[in-house]
């Protein structure tokens, strides 16, 4: 009886098995907090390229997050595909047979339609580089060149030069600026960044517009209205070196070009009348009318109703802007012009302005 009672209280527990129950428990809290540190490095150990993972990155780092992330995207996007490929020097034109230089040439002009920041120095300066000697490379061909030039040539030709001439002009707001005399003279000019290959770019465009080997019935399908149009919204340029480059090639083209004359004399009278009659600001005015003085010179006897009319319409209006002083020399050249070929036009002259 008494040992049935005694059976049936609660035993007390050994010291040795009290420990081996808490360090069995402690040891399993261990393992089960440290197991997924351990899982996570023998897995980056064998993870295969892809499972991109830092060790000792703290989640609660926006730093260590962000710099996860990016490296994240950038193997992923090289395992994608997507990553750019090197931006190489291709062989000189020296360095290949003949029947390899056409195709070397558009190799060529495809590493050139690729357009960098220029507003950072510092940044691509090896490939800005490459890129300007590649640009240099083409005008010595196309100046070189013996045979005309393939339309598939021309294509991608003016390709190039669209990709890196069309852009968005980079210049200071003008809603509030002063339109004086003065104040024009006495502002600096604003110079692109991106003038070391502009230029050469636009050098190619006016060595290929003037190249005999350049055949105009088939450049005019390249070389087209649209074309024309993208060339004369760049007269807006703050930089004068490239309003002068525009300057020549446009007239080149005007020579080159007989079926696009009626359309850039009737596209440079929209740009006046929109600057004379909307904004009154514009970049261009003078090497615009620099461009009419020589074709207002070349016009035939008698003058036709129509350039007559352009005199009246345009030419005489231009003297009502306030920044006339910016371009009074070449305006004058191009009225003078009107009345040396025609004197009764003096009367209309002195009545309008």
């Amino acid at each position: 009886m008494i040992k049935q009672i005694l059976n049936r209280l609660p035993r007390k527990t050994s010291k040795s098995s009290e420990n081996r129950e808490g360090g069995g428990t402690s040891t399993s809290s261990s393992n089960a907090s440290t197991s997924p540190r351990i899982g996570d490095l023998s897995g980056n150990r064998y993870a295969s390229a892809g499972a991109t993972s830092v060790a000792g990155f703290n989640p609660t780092s926006n730093l260590g997050s962000n710099y996860g992330n990016k490296l994240s995207q950038a193997v992923n996007a090289k395992l994608n595909g997507n990553q750019p490929a090197p931006y190489e020097p291709l062989p000189s034109f020296r360095d290949v047979p003949n029947s390899e230089k056409q195709n070397l040439f558009i190799r060529k002009l495809n590493l050139c339609c690729i357009v960098f920041d220029f507003t950072d120095p510092t940044k691509n300066f090896k490939e800005k580089d490459i890129k300007r000697q590649t640009l240099v490379e083409l005008v010595d061909y196309v100046s070189s060149a013996n045979g005309k030039f393939p339309e598939t040539m021309m294509q991608e030709m003016i390709k190039m030069v669209s990709s890196n001439l069309f852009r968005i002009l980079s210049s200071p707001p003008r809603e509030n600026k002063i339109l004086e005399a003065y104040d024009l003279e006495e502002d600096e000019p604003s110079m692109d960044p991106a003038w070391p290959h502009l230029q050469v770019v636009y050098e190619f465009l006016l060595r290929f517009i003037a190249s005999p080997e350049t055949d105009a019935k088939l450049a005019k399908r390249y070389i087209d209205h649209s074309f024309v149009l993208r060339l004369l919204d760049l007269f807006d340029s703050e930089d004068p070196r490239e309003r002068e480059y525009l300057k020549t090639v446009l007239h080149r083209i005007y020579g080159k070009f007989m079926v696009h004359r009626p359309f850039i004399r009737k596209a440079i009278n929209n740009i006046f009348y929109r600057f004379i009659f909307e904004t009154e600001k514009h970049n261009g005015i003078a090497e615009l009318l620099e461009i009419l003085g020589s074709i207002i010179n070349g016009f035939a006897l008698p003058l036709k109703e129509e350039h007559k009319l352009f005199l009246v319409r345009v030419l005489i209006p231009l003297h009502k802007p306030k920044c006339l002083p910016m371009y009074h020399q070449q305006l004058s050249y191009c009225i003078t012009q009107f009345v040396e070929k025609d004197c009764k036009l003096a009367d209309t002259v002195i009545r309008g302005c």
